[in-house]
C-alpha cells in the first residue's frame, strides 16, 4: 500500500544566514537511507561550506539561483534547471543573489551531516 508522507521535517541546516530544510523523505523523516528529498529555502547571501559528500546530489531549483562551486568552476543554476553533483566531488552552494533560492535536493544515498564530509570551519 502507498505510504503517505504527510508532512515533512525540519531539519538543521549549515550555512550563513540560516536557510530552511524540510526533509521529506530521508533518515530523520522516514527512516530511509536509500535516498533522501528536501525542499529548501535559502535567503539572499546565504553560503555554506565546502562539502566532499559521499552521496550523489541532484538539485532542482524553483525559485531564484543556486551557485554551484567546484574545482572545475561555478554554475550559476536559474529557476527551471537541475544539477548534478557526483559523490567524492568537491561543492560548496550559495544564494548570493537579492532573491535567494528555493530548491528540491535528493540525494542517493541519503544525505547524513557523516556523509556530506563538511570542510572544517
Amino acid at each position: 500500500m502507498p505510504m503517505l508522507i504527510a508532512a515533512a521535517t525540519r531539519v538543521e541546516a549549515a550555512g550563513h544566514p540560516p536557510k530552511q530544510i524540510d526533509e521529506y523523505v530521508g533518515r530523520v523523516n522516514t527512516g530511509t537511507t536509500e535516498l533522501s528529498i528536501a525542499h529548501m529555502r535559502s535567503p539572499a547571501g546565504w553560503s555554506e561550506p565546502g562539502q566532499r559528500p559521499t552521496f550523489d546530489e541532484y538539485t532542482v531549483v524553483l525559485r531564484g539561483r543556486l551557485r554551484v562551486e567546484s574545482e572545475a568552476g561555478v554554475v550559476e543554476v536559474a529557476a527551471g534547471q537541475a544539477v548534478l553533483v557526483r559523490a567524492g566531488e568537491w561543492v560548496r552552494y550559495a544564494t548570493p543573489g537579492p532573491e535567494g533560492a528555493e530548491y528540491l535536493a535528493v540525494c542517493v544515498p541519503a544525505f547524513s551531516l557523516e556523509a556530506a564530509r563538511r570542510d572544517p570551519s
